[in-house]
């Protein structure tokens, strides 16, 4: 009786996401269907502007899931932002500047990586530091100027083109969470990156070098965040400082909140997809209601709040 009660809830935490999602969305379909939310071209829409919280909590997953925390991530899509766009306005090489910005986040990751390892710092005192100068940095590079992208071929593939009337935001989207689920799921990193954060010592113990799996997901968050800083400039046209502002909670939320425990151990990739466009669904839906600023911003800080007691509840459940 007690064994089947147990596999329940964890039935229960583990479609916690796809129940809340379908809940939100027709709430959402009945409260504000006659102000366009069901409209195709708003749906797309919200799919868009997710993409670059989508990518990142790709990678979002392998750090938490090894029991880790990147607060550099909204960081690094600025910079990468601002040197992807002096890359191309100085040489006009969406290749050069792809190695530019790419290199540049998988080095800040590296360095992350190497800080919690190496010098045993805590994840998120670490990353706090490193997302402070990482942020000055880009206000600095440009002296907080904004700085236009004229490569329209680089705007096309990486923001606003499309193929077939699908965004190039959605389609690269799709990739990384492709790639990511084959990784997560399939391949022994994915294996080793759940025991690292389930019990290191065991991991240890059974030959895995967990030092080496951090190192290699904190990498893997930089490039990714990369990624989405090379996604903002090219659909904004022009790199900004200010990119990526707060995304490191958006990012965290939407990880959490696809069944990804903040203490290691599980992680669901396919979740954190569900979570993060859950997040711009609600975004969305406030935008539509005609709320200000300030009640979108209380609303994030709840969303933040209801995807940490999820976390803890989902991690009770388990222990009892």
């Amino acid at each position: 009786m007690q064994s089947s009660k147990s596999k329940r809830n964890i039935q229960w935490d583990k479609y916690m996401v796809y129940i809340i999602f379908a809940v939100v969305f027709v709430l959402f379909a009945l409260i504000l269907g006659n102000k366009g939310f069901l409209q195709p071209r708003n749906l797309i829409n919200i799919l868009r502007q997710t993409a670059m919280i989508s990518v990142m909590s790709v990678a979002g997953v392998f750090v938490m899931a090894a029991g880790q925390i990147d607060l550099t991530v909204g960081s690094i899509t600025a910079m990468t932002a601002m040197l992807v766009s002096l890359v191309l306005q100085a040489t006009n090489n969406i290749f050069l500047a792809l190695i530019v910005g790419l290199g540049f986040g998988a080095l800040v990751g590296l360095v992350n990586g190497l800080l919690v390892t190496k010098l045993k710092l805590p994840a998120f005192l670490a990353t706090l530091g490193t997302m402070e100068l990482v942020r000055g940095a880009a206000m600095w590079i440009t002296d907080t100027a904004a700085v236009p992208i004229e490569n329209k071929l680089f705007c096309n593939i990486f923001g606003i083109g499309d193929v077939a009337g699908i965004p190039v935001l959605v389609i690269w989207t799709v990739l990384f969470y492709i790639a990511g689920i084959l990784i997560f799921n399939k391949a022994a990193f994915g294996r080793h990156v759940l025991a690292t954060g389930g019990n290191e010592n065991s991991a240890i113990y059974s030959g895995i070098n967990t030092q080496k799996v951090k190192i290699i997901a904190f990498t893997m968050s930089g490039a990714f965040a990369a990624f989405a800083g090379i996604m903002y400039a090219a659909r904004m046209q022009a790199g900004r400082y200010s990119y990526g502002d707060g995304d490191e909670m958006s990012v965290i939320a939407a990880v959490v909140l696809g069944g990804t425990a903040m203490s290691g151990g599980t992680g669901s990739v396919i979740g954190a997809l569900f979570g993060s466009v859950l997040m711009g669904m609600m975004n969305n839906a406030v935008i539509l209601a005609n709320l200000s600023s300030a009640q979108q911003t209380m609303i994030k800080g709840g969303i933040i709040i209801l995807a940490v007691a999820i976390s803890n509840l989902s991690q009770r459940k388990k222990k009892n």
